[in-house]
């Protein structure tokens, strides 16, 4: 299968991130400008389920169902079991922190289970400007405090599916320990992660990196300390653990040890070499540390691999491989022991591309194994396992391999495997494109096959490309990282398939006829093979043109009004034009290569381009094009721009950088003059949507920075007023690659991100928009209630707050509805994670789709800005239907 997300994560900034990057930080100045309009909206992910590489799966080990799991661009994730989903928790990371949506490291405190932590950062070279940092949560990732580190971290590096770098003490949980990449050793924290300092003591930051010679500075990194466990049974409540361990980057001096709290270190005598250890699983049951080692960091490569256990008692490495070095061609990272079984022990050969992953198990602590498949005659397979991918059907790739390879494959990059230490019979499994996982495991012992299903929903890490609405048909068409893109006919449900014949590794850009919106282009990336496919149908089938001489890569397309015609901007040749579908290319003049093109939406003769500063416009079909006489536009290429349906020569620009010519342009005469916007600071993006009722000029959308603010804006009167509609729970980190609104739904708008999928959002303002279909009816759980209602900023006239609310009774709740009296004065605004109304003084909580069930002892988190005439007093009571709760 393909090797996917560094694609992803290099184009994508490379495109955008790189000529056209969140500008710096906001000033002083710009945060005491007047406040904008704001609209209240409901905001969900259209339904992929997965697309992206899960490095990280952790389970809390003292509170069961509660689990975690990391991404390397697309943030974090609580499970909820009731609804067996995941809920994100790293929404909130804003446009000026987007590195801070790569998660490097997961730990969840397994002495208060509410405490979970994160370690953030995307990349440790020029990629990302700004450090990493180590998230902290008292509340299960509802909210965060950041303690920032003098280093950068690198969520999408190589390596990153080593770990886990983050751990917390299980006996001193104060306690926590962070390896660094970069040479920059091992991190402790004795505050519970506020305050981090270097352990001095530790003496081996690691040397290896994937390709020294690499001077972008991405492969050429130190992988550094790559993972640190705690032998619990050495410490007691509330004291330091006495022995730990830690794995570092270097294939002589892998695995190190503490037996004095961290004070001093002493590479463990006995160790193998020549390899790096990826993990270190420690079951103090029967004292045994079990070592997963590869040749390389992965998680792409690894050539060889072998499995070691430790005695702790003994000190004494015993290779307990389940195959002979000779026989491996991948290394070993996924490792897991079973809390309820000790000696049980799971690994996985992460990087066997072909025919498929191997998942290893053994029940007698690793002396001997049995396998997730083997061959029976070769090519012919015998698999432990069934796997049910229909909740997510597009993983079977549409493919049809033949023997030994399988479809759907078990996996690949699976470098994240855990047994639930509460459940022997639940496992778990990150791979390049979901995660997996079986609740029944134990026939694997059996003799009887368990199934493994996807078990994904909620966590979407699809990185976006470009998006459009259709005015009939699908209402989403998306170009995506990695796994191509989709055709949504419900946006609450798993499309079928990705779009094939061909399938792209990544679509970099698509386009339909406005006036015949069943012709859909596409282009995009693929090791071999054509770069372009057309659709007749809406994008429900497609069938393969013909690339011009030297075209290497996706580029931009736009398809002619009518379907006629299509301009091509192809990586490796100049800009081309064609009639018909493509079956042969002619070039186009008066155009630089590389130039970014889209179509005219009313004249089907009408293209336009833009390259370094320079608009271009064609009207013979793109054939040839002119240089345009507007001055002032962005001199870099982060730009994006469109021609607005239905009139002719209507064009938004956006684009720019923040040491130059930045913001939002308005074109009516085909692009030969173009006006700035004088009320946008910055805009990186620009799209369409259904006119508000009694206007009469279509609906505009942006990501951008207006009024001092960063955000998702729409304007209803041809931008001269900005209504912001996202806030600041919902962020996304960056989404300055495309947006756009729904032509038939008002107020529905499509964003892309870079790594949390497709987010679309519904208004509550009046006339449009959709309405979240969770709450329904009024709730009325039983049982007993707390609440902590904290007011966690004020300015003149408003404040923000922060509630969380606690199921203490017996029972799970499936719906929730909490109320209280507003103090005199108060009014709420806008709010997040729940549906908040106010009539007089009484306001009313009500729990989304995504957070209805709440366990026994579980909790749910929901905030909101509010206006007040004095002190942000708080409310004296709370209600839970007709119970009330308890005030912490």
């Amino acid at each position: 299968m393909r090797r996917i997300r560094i694609l992803t994560a290099v184009s994508a900034l490379a495109a955008g991130l790189l000529t056209g990057g969140p500008p710096a930080p906001a000033s002083a100045a710009d945060e005491a400008k007047a406040p904008i309009a704001a609209d209240t909206y409901t905001w969900r992910n259209a339904r992929i389920d997965g697309g992206g590489f899960v490095p990280g799966i952790v389970f809390n080990r003292e509170e069961k169902n509660l689990a975690y799991a990391r991404t390397d661009i697309g943030g974090a994730y609580r499970w909820q079991q009731s609804t067996k989903t995941w809920t994100p928790l790293l929404d909130h990371v804003g446009w000026d922190d987007w590195g801070h949506t790569g998660v490097v490291s997961l730990a969840s405190d397994s002495v208060d289970p509410d405490r979970v932590y994160a370690a953030v950062g995307t990349y440790t070279n020029s990629w990302d400007p700004g450090n990493g940092a180590v998230l902290r949560s008292s509340d299960r990732g509802a909210t965060w405090q950041k303690a920032d580190l003098p280093f950068k971290l690198g969520g999408n590096m190589p390596g990153r599916g080593m770990g886990e770098r983050l751990a917390v003490d299980p006996n001193r949980n104060s306690v926590l320990y962070l390896g660094a990449p970069s040479g920059k050793g091992l991190w402790r924290s004795t505050d519970s992660g506020a305050t981090w300092s270097q352990v001095t003591s530790f003496p081996n930051p690691g040397n290896y990196a994937q390709d020294p010679t690499d001077t972008s500075g991405y492969a050429s990194d130190n992988q550094g300390v790559t993972w640190v466990t705690f032998d619990e049974s050495t410490g007691t409540s509330g004291n330091a653990t006495k022995t730990v361990y830690v794995g570092v980057a270097d294939k002589d001096n892998a695995v190190y040890r503490s037996t004095d709290a961290g004070a001093t270190w002493t590479r463990l005598a006995g160790q193998p070499t020549g390899y790096l250890a990826h993990k270190g699983v420690l079951d103090a049951e029967d004292g045994h540390l079990y070592l997963a080692y590869s040749d390389t960091g992965g998680p792409y490569d690894g050539g060889k691999g072998r499995l070691y256990r430790y005695a702790t008692a003994t000190g004494t490495f015993t290779d307990i491989s389940p195959v002979a070095e000779a026989d491996t061609y991948y290394g070993f990272s996924g490792l897991s022991v079973d809390r309820q079984d000790p000696g049980t022990v799971m690994a996985t050969a992460y990087s066997s591309w072909w025919p498929d992953t191997q998942i290893f198990r053994s029940t007698d602590s690793g002396a001997t194994w049995t396998k997730a498949w083997d061959y029976t005659s070769y090519p012919t397979r015998e698999n432990r396992y069934t796997m049910d991918v229909s909740s997510s059907p597009w993983l079977t790739w549409g493919a049809d391999p033949s023997p030994p390879e399988q479809t759907p494959k078990l996996g690949w990059m699976t470098e994240a495997l855990e047994i639930d230490p509460f459940d022997s019979n639940r496992m778990m499994y990150g791979t390049g494109a979901t995660i997996y996982g079986t609740e029944n495991l134990k026939n694997w012992d059996s003799g009887g096959k368990f199934t493994i299903r996807p078990m994904v929903q909620g966590l979407e890490e699809t990185a976006v490309n470009d998006l459009a609405s259709p005015p009939s048909g699908a209402p989403l068409l998306s170009a995506l990282g990695d796994i191509g893109g989709f055709r949504h006919t419900d946006l609450t449900e798993v499309p079928s398939m990705m779009f094939t014949s061909p399938d792209f590794t990544s679509t970099t850009s698509l386009d339909y006829a406005e006036t015949d919106p069943d012709t859909v282009v596409r282009v995009g990336d693929l090791d071999s093979g054509p770069h372009i496919a057309f659709s007749a149908d809406n994008g429900a089938n497609w069938f393969a043109g013909t690339d011009p001489s030297g075209a290497s890569g996706g580029g931009t397309v736009a398809a002619a009004a009518d379907g006629s015609r299509f301009v091509w901007s192809p990586a490796g040749a100049g800009v081309h034009h064609t009639t018909g579908f493509g079956t042969s290319w002619s070039a186009s003049s008066g155009i630089p290569a590389g130039a970014i093109v889209e179509s005219d939406r009313v004249d089907p003769k009408t293209f336009y381009g833009f390259k370094s500063g320079k608009f271009y416009v064609s009207t013979d079909g793109g054939a040839t094009f002119t240089a345009s006489s507007a001055t002032g536009l962005p001199s870099g290429d982060g730009v994006r721009f469109k021609a607005l349906p239905g009139t002719k020569g209507d064009v938004w620009l956006a684009g720019g950088a923040a040491d130059g010519a930045y913001g939002l342009w308005h074109s009516t005469d085909g692009g030969k003059s173009f006006d700035k916007l004088p009320n946008v600071e910055q805009a990186d993006t620009v799209g369409f949507g259904r006119a508000a009722p009694g206007a009469s000029y279509q609906t505009l959308y942006t990501s951008a920075k207006i009024g001092g603010v960063r955000g998702i804006f729409r304007s209803t009167d041809k931008g001269a007023t900005w209504t912001r509609i996202n806030d600041d729970a919902h962020q996304w980190g960056w989404t300055g690659a495309a947006i756009t609104g729904d032509p038939r739904v008002y107020g529905r708008v499509y964003v892309a991100t870079n790594g949390r999928g497709v987010v679309y959002g519904d208004t509550s303002d009046t006339g449009g928009g959709g309405t979240d279909p969770g709450p329904g009816p009024d709730p009325e759980p039983a049982g007993s209630c707390a609440v902590a209602y904290t007011v966690t900023n004020r300015w003149p006239g408003g404040f923000q707050a922060e509630v969380r609310l606690t199921n203490t009774g017996s029972s799970a709740w499936n719906g929730w509805s909490l109320a209280w009296s507003s103090p005199a004065g108060q009014t709420v605004a806008q709010a997040w994670n729940a549906a908040v109304t106010q009539e007089g003084s009484a306001v009313t909580a009500k729990n989304v789709s995504w957070n209805a069930g709440v366990e026994p002892g579980a909790s749910v988190g929901f905030g909101f800005t509010g206006g007040s005439a004095g002190a942000a007093a708080e409310p004296a009571a709370f209600r839970l239907g007709n119970q009330s709760c308890t005030v912490t």
